[in-house]
């Protein structure tokens, strides 16, 4: 006969096995549903805002009407790897079961695709700041030709923006390579969850941008209380936004990299860590992935729109449609009227 004080325990522990299943199982559901609210309000409010701003900046920045001068170049530079970082955040956001990242050739590829321009994104940014601190400080002027032009100052500018690309590239391609070399191309392995590449991300892609742009703002801000001029506190307000959208979008990604490197989990497998933290806390991981998309979004409206320089072109381009638009609508309608 059955002892009925061996059973209970049995039957207990069978119950809190199921009852914990269905916790789980619950709190993955949860998970799931509030990670899609979240992509669809990023689609709904952020998305467009991205989209549109800078396809904007292109437009106005290639107006042949106008003359593209050295930070306009470097705002075009940088649209250009927003965009599509933009375009790319929605595959990104709506990744909910990451199944892409199961297949080492999509992974990698996407992975590529995406630090490519998530460097060159965060160099423009760096390097525009640089070069902000060295005009207000005068050291560009000393380290030019006192004879130098508008052109060799051009020639300068479109050789950044192709060092910027040149150093995205490799910065992306190199751990790709190294990678795959030791890994191989298993099943379920994409690069850029070594953990030597995100450590790479963590303090190229983030810490040494972000200390360049504290060092040269600061520079900048100091530089501009000195001169008592009325447009002072808009250029702080934008040097402000600027820095805070930077850091508030990228810093919450990168200290969750950063807590799932210090915890030992190295094994490479998917782009955001396999068995790691983007697995154990979901949620947490989607809501730090679309902070960082955020960024992009963003970027248009604190570079572009709060400067007095982007307002101005942006007035001339939208007239310059408007006219030509009422210039097609007259000639269709006279066109119409000879006709009848």
């Amino acid at each position: 006969m059955e002892d009925p004080l061996t059973f209970r325990p049995n039957s207990s522990s069978l119950h809190w096995s199921v009852n914990n299943v269905n916790e789980t199982s619950s709190t993955s559901s949860d998970a799931y549903i509030i990670s899609l609210l979240l992509s669809c309000i990023y689609t709904i409010l952020l998305f467009p805002l991205g989209l549109m701003g800078n396809i904007l900046i292109l437009l106005v920045n290639f107006d042949p009407r106008q003359r593209m001068s050295t930070p306009d170049l470097y705002f075009t530079n940088l649209a250009l790897a927003d965009l599509v970082l933009v375009l790319d955040s929605l595959i990104e956001v709506f990744n909910l079961s990451a199944h892409y990242y199961d297949d080492a050739v999509l992974c990698s590829c996407m992975a590529i695709f995406l630090q490519v321009n998530m460097y060159s994104s965060v160099f423009s940014l760096t390097w525009m700041s640089l070069d902000r601190c060295l005009a207000l400080t005068g050291l560009r002027m000393r380290a030019l030709p006192e004879n130098a032009s508008i052109s060799h100052c051009s020639r300068v500018a479109r050789r950044a923006c192709a060092t910027i690309w040149a150093a995205a590239i490799l910065c992306t391609l190199i751990p790709f390579a190294t990678a795959h070399v030791h890994h191989g191309w298993g099943r379920g392995f994409c690069f850029a969850g070594v953990a030597e590449v995100q450590w790479l991300e963590v303090t190229l892609g983030f810490a040494l941008p972000f200390c360049v742009m504290g060092v040269c703002y600061t520079l900048i801000a100091r530089l501009l209380l000195r001169f008592e001029r009325p447009q002072r506190t808009k250029a702080l307000h934008m040097i402000i936004a600027a820095v805070s959208v930077f850091f508030v979008c990228w810093l919450p990604e990168n200290i969750f990299i950063s807590v799932h490197l210090l915890n030992g989990d190295t094994n490479a497998s998917r782009r955001r860590g396999n068995h790691t933290l983007w697995q154990r806390y979901p949620l947490t991981g989607h809501v730090v992935t679309l902070a960082a998309c955020a960024n992009s979004c963003l970027n248009p409206l604190v570079y572009s729109l709060l400067g007095n320089t982007f307002r101005r072109k942006l007035q001339v381009f939208v007239k310059s449609v408007v006219l030509n638009c009422d210039n097609i609508s007259q000639y269709y309608r006279f066109t119409v009227r000879d006709e009848s």
